[in-house]
């Protein structure tokens, strides 16, 4: 089917990062599937590759592009390869938008160099132990000192994806007591140093997929933030995480969908391959019949995914619809990559196989973001019941 959603600058990068993946991540990949991350330093190349500067200012060394199509295009070809880029979507699809709305231009300077170049890679402190997606309430508190020039961080994160490698942490927490209103009242975000006294890391989390992106519990033991590290006013920080949740949720319905996509694409060279009963496991009518099946969903999804795409380029990505993209996206990737394993047989469910990893790094995208449940209630609203 033809696409109309990237350009001639988009099939370029795409080539790009095509050639740098089989060059510098197929060969090594089993080793960070077996350390369970990426190495610190390929978020170096990935910098000097220049993927973490596309949409950041020039004055900072980015390239000054406002537009999540080429996110789009790494996501299709990491899928593609069967790989993930460690925790570097965290970086870009979930930091990068909060230092772009919140920062001072002093904040900018000193931050968004090293961002660029990976020699700082950031991710995004919310979850707490308890809480889920009750965002909420959280108990983690940053206190103002006497003196007023720096908050004390005390609390606990976790399911903090690039946790282990990061420099930078966003971390949400209390400055001021809910109220019996408002729950969400006194909620700040602060531009945390990994290397501050009393900051800690706890176990990198054992994960039922995504092997290769690092997960981490975080602690934080009278952490002095200086003022100069509150990123936006505090107490608003319960606003500023809404309003990038619509990004997040693109990024997730997409990344689902390129998924579904290359399990289609694994199943099919699989079954053209693979012969039983002196004939191709493609001979079989039921083969056929799933695999056009999947086709199908898959051309769906990727409608959806383009359309959720052009839209928060243009700005007008609503919280509905974004969520809309995400259940369905999700939810169509779950269906054809379990039937895409159903095909390989035994033999999709050993991990040397690309399509096990598959399964088990999907399974995730219909919880983290918001659950399956939370987007229907949010699509229920929006219709008014």
């Amino acid at each position: 089917m033809r696409r109309t959603v990237f350009n001639e600058d988009h099939e370029a990068f795409r080539e790009t990062i095509r050639a740098f993946i089989e060059a510098e991540v197929v060969p090594v990949y089993d080793e960070w599937f077996a350390a369970g991350q990426a190495p610190r330093e390929f978020y170096e190349k990935l910098g000097e590759l220049g993927i973490f500067g596309i949409n950041v200012p020039e004055e900072f060394g980015g390239a000054g592009l406002d537009t999540h199509k080429f996110e789009a295009v790494l996501y299709e070809e990491t899928s593609r390869a069967g790989v993930q880029f460690g925790g570097s979507g965290v970086h870009v699809l979930l930091a990068l938008p909060y230092i772009k709305m919140l920062a001072t231009g002093d904040q900018k300077k000193r931050y968004l160099p090293k961002f660029v170049t990976g020699e700082e890679m950031w991710a995004l402190a919310m979850t707490e132990p308890g809480t889920g997606s009750d965002v909420a309430g959280m108990k983690t508190t940053a206190k103002l000192s006497e003196d007023g020039t720096h908050y004390v961080l005390n609390g606990a994160k976790t399911f903090i994806t690039g946790g282990v490698h990061a420099d930078r942490v966003i971390v949400c927490a209390r400055t001021s007591a809910p109220t019996a209103e408002d729950r969400r009242f006194g909620i700040s975000l602060f531009a945390v140093d990994t290397k501050s006294e009393g900051y800690s890391i706890g176990r990198k989390l054992d994960k039922l997929g995504l092997r290769t992106s690092d997960t981490a519990e975080l602690a934080f033991v009278d952490v002095k933030v200086p003022v100069e590290d509150l990123l936006g006013e505090e107490g608003k920080g319960f606003s500023y995480l809404g309003h990038n949740l619509a990004s997040e949720r693109w990024g997730i319905a997409f990344g689902a969908y390129a998924q579904a996509k290359a399990a289609v694409r694994f199943a099919k060279e699989y079954v053209q391959d693979r012969t039983v009963f002196g004939k191709p496991v493609a001979h079989f009518q039921n083969t056929k019949f799933e695999l056009a099946a999947c086709q199908a969903e898959v051309d769906a999804a990727e409608a959806v995914a383009d359309r959720a795409l052009e839209a928060l380029d243009a700005g007008e990505l609503s919280p509905a619809e974004a969520a809309s993209a995400k259940l369905f996206c999700t939810e169509v990737a779950h269906r054809v990559i379990d039937r895409c394993l159903q095909l390989h047989g035994g033999y999709g469910y050993m991990n040397e196989y690309p399509i096990a990893r598959l399964y088990a790094d999907n399974r995730v995208n219909r919880i983290y973001g918001g659950t399956s449940e939370i987007m229907k209630s949010i699509i229920a609203k929006s219709m008014g019941l």
